[in-house]
């Protein structure tokens, strides 16, 4: 009995020492995919390091606290990597909840809120909170950030816009960017966050649409990047046909796109601006889906990216690259 004890205690001995053997080797798998990943990334980090990267923040992924958080981990690592990025951020949804809170009705035209002098005022009041609540999270991470909006040093000059000719209050049409608060910042080392309100010619205060502001200040510092988080994957040769989707197109086929009707809804101002962007001096646009956890990273510093990139028609690389 006793020999029989002893042997059964060695065979157990035995079987927990292949056990751990096996889960060792299962971290140190794991292990080596992160050191993968790493060396996946190299040459982009190489690639892109100084260079300038803009990225709108909006959507459901700025109503999410967890996805906020991954958003601007993401953005704070770029910036610790080497690039130099930019958020211009919205707040549509938070500024409706507040217009509601205080008796008003949210209204839109063609896709616009209208803004009276009362909703500018609770718009802009929105805004600033959100940009200084960015900052903050950026400072909690060990980055140096600064936000402003587009009236500090006068970097969004706006005209007052219409909607096919319907007057719908305090909403800017921006007509000159005037990057030099930028420039100094990034400098200096700081993250600039940017609040979509600008200032016309008399100094009156305009809220700008978010995607707008984006692609005007991306131009205006000639981004190597411009990236767009929004609610959808990206673009689709037809919405309800998920095998439709497309990686990668040029600007011109990106036109195409567009007056072929494929195109509807919200998507269709905004791949006008992406197009527009690269047509003049934007590098790549790229078209992300802020719910997914560090799309950011995935998108840029992976081979094959998740999202949609536009790119300049003589281009001809990596999807990345």
């Amino acid at each position: 009995m006793e020999r029989f004890c002893r042997e059964d205690g060695n065979t157990n001995n035995l079987e927990l020492k292949g056990m751990e053997i096996k889960m060792e080797q299962k971290e140190m798998g794991k292990i080596l995919e992160k050191a993968e990943t790493l060396i996946e990334a190299l040459p982009y980090i190489q690639k892109f390091n100084r260079k300038i990267i803009v990225v709108k923040y909006g959507g459901s992924a700025m109503s999410n606290e967890e996805l906020q958080k991954n958003v601007i981990k993401d953005v704070t690592l770029l910036k610790l990597v080497g690039f130099k990025p930019i958020i211009v951020h919205g707040g549509g949804k938070e500024i409706s909840r507040w217009v509601g809170k205080v008796g008003m009705e949210a209204r839109f035209v063609n896709g616009l809120r209208v803004t009276d002098a009362d909703t500018m005022e609770i718009a802009e009041m929105v805004l600033n909170k959100v940009n200084k609540s960015l900052v903050s999270m950026v400072q909690e991470l060990g980055v140096k950030a600064v936000g402003i909006s587009g009236k500090d040093g006068g970097l969004l000059e706006c005209d007052k816009k219409y909607s096919d000719g319907q007057d719908i209050g305090f909403v800017g049409d921006i007509k000159k960017v005037n990057p030099k608060v930028l420039y100094d910042l990034l400098e200096k080392d700081f993250l600039p966050i940017v609040a979509p309100i600008g200032l016309d010619e008399q100094f009156q205060t305009y809220n700008i649409n978010a995607d707008d502001a984006a692609c005007a200040i991306a131009k205006a510092v000639s981004a190597e990047k411009l990236a767009f988080l929004t609610d959808i994957e990206g673009l689709y040769r037809n919405i309800e046909d998920k095998s439709t989707f497309i990686s990668r197109l040029t600007a011109t086929q990106a036109e195409e796109l567009i007056a072929s009707g494929c195109i509807g809804g919200g998507m269709l101002p905004k791949l006008a601006n992406c197009t527009d962007a690269v047509r003049e001096g934007v590098n790549r646009v790229h078209i992300l889906d802020g719910r997914i956890p560090h799309c950011l990273l995935l998108e840029i510093f992976t081979n094959h990216g998740i999202g949609t990139a536009i790119i300049d028609d003589n281009e001809k690389c990596e999807k990345n690259f």
